[in-house]
């Protein structure tokens, strides 16, 4: 018995030495690690694209695969088929709308703003002539330089061809990138697409080689925090649509009211851009106001002074809400989520913190319930203020020091 304790312990020593060595040699070879860790991701990303997409459209899909067909056997085959084609249909048709919706929208707006550049070409020429005076002393130590035509040709020459064979060669980088996407997409879409027609079966041999390779106990913790992580990032990812809907509608009425031009443009790019964390709509808001005071300086202005209001609403009241609702986390650590994400690895980690955030917050409550249940403590304990029953402790507490020799 001892022996055998004594052969597991040597194997954990050892094991533990071979991995401080491979930690240490990877901190010592950080820059060779990180090369190989981006190719290794550079050929995969393709699955992981796919990977990722399907647990998006996995999020919709088994919905209306629900809603049609529910736990009936009917239709045993031909249901997540049928199920995956209307999603992918909703999804196209959404697209299509809103480009619809977008693009009608932008041309107008270029040709509008094409029609007022000459009259503001003409204001600012008016303006130049009217305080020209101011620039004199300008114009007389432009006059006071002397240019030499010739250098400016050469160096204007030498500069095109250099920039000619940049563009050549930019292009064909460019094109060899394009081409890459599109590969990268085609094959990561057939991946989505063969993950969620076989995703029970995928999910079967997952789990088989799981239970054969890290044992029983091991495997049902890693499954549990699985089946946590797809259920808070299905709800983020749902949460964050509804939040991003909520801000589209309220831009459009607000700016339907105060009668501002391009609101159904602005309201869906804004919606889109909210799809950013709470700082998303940010960017919507610098787009509209820019198309607005093409329009009128001043409706820009107050279009800026609504954006900020319904910033703070949105920001502070029904983002916190909606989304920390939907992952189950209250409003205080969604903000710190944001916070913290934000620093660490900008707007990607300001989507992905939320939901990782949610699963360590849900892991950790049910270590500590379950911590409490073992040590058997009073819930009255951490419960909320109760006069009574911290009078009791006190009373218990000051008869125990009383009744000591």
């Amino acid at each position: 018995m001892n022996s055998n304790f004594g052969k597991k312990d040597i194997k954990t020593i050892i094991g533990i030495a071979f991995a401080c060595i491979a930690f240490y040699l990877c901190l010592k070879n950080i820059s060779v690690v990180i090369d190989g860790a981006g190719y290794i991701i550079g050929i995969f990303s393709p699955f992981i694209v796919g990977a990722a997409t399907a647990f998006v459209i996995n999020v919709p899909m088994v919905r209306i695969e629900q809603k049609l067909f529910g736990k009936a056997t009917r239709m045993k085959k031909s249901r997540r088929p049928v199920s995956l084609l209307i999603t992918l249909a909703l999804v196209i048709g959404v697209i299509v709308v809103v480009m619809s919706i977008i693009i009608p929208q932008i041309g107008h707006t270029m040709i509008s703003v094409a029609e007022k550049m000459p009259h503001a070409y003409k204001a600012f020429q008016n303006w130049l002539e009217e305080n020209m005076g101011y620039f004199s002393y300008i114009q007389q130590q432009i006059d006071s330089v002397s240019i030499s035509w010739d250098e400016i040709i050469n160096r204007l020459s030498t500069w095109i061809q250099s920039f000619a064979k940049g563009m050549i060669g930019g292009s064909i980088e460019v094109v060899g990138s394009i081409v890459g996407a599109v590969f990268n997409f085609f094959i990561g879409f057939i991946f989505a697409v063969y993950l969620l027609l076989a995703k029970e079966k995928l999910g079967s041999q997952f789990k088989q080689a799981m239970y054969a390779c890290l044992g029983e106990k091991l495997t049902d913790r890693v499954l549990y925090v699985c089946h946590i992580s797809n259920t808070t990032f299905a709800s983020f990812i749902s949460g964050q649509c509804l939040d991003a809907c909520i801000l589209g509608f309220m831009f459009f009425i607000a700016m339907t009211l105060l009668r501002m031009p391009y609101a159904m443009l602005i309201s869906v790019f804004i919606a889109f851009t909210a799809l950013i964390p709470i700082v998303g709509s940010t960017i919507g808001c610098v787009m509209g106001a820019l198309l607005i005071v093409m329009e009128n300086p001043m409706q820009a202005l107050i279009f800026i002074i609504m954006f900020l209001i319904l910033q703070q609403v949105e920001g502070n009241l029904i983002y916190p809400q909606v989304v920390g609702n939907s992952v189950g986390l209250p409003s205080i650590w969604v903000l710190v989520a944001i916070t913290v994400g934000a620093k660490l690895m900008g707007v990607m980690g300001m989507i992905v913190f939320i939901p990782l955030c949610s699963v360590i917050y849900s892991l950790f409550r049910l270590f500590v319930k379950g911590k409490l249940e073992r040590e058997g403590i009073d819930p009255q304990k951490w419960a909320v203020a109760n006069d009574a029953y911290v009078s009791s402790v006190s009373a218990s507490h000051d008869q125990e020091e009383t009744s000591l020799p």
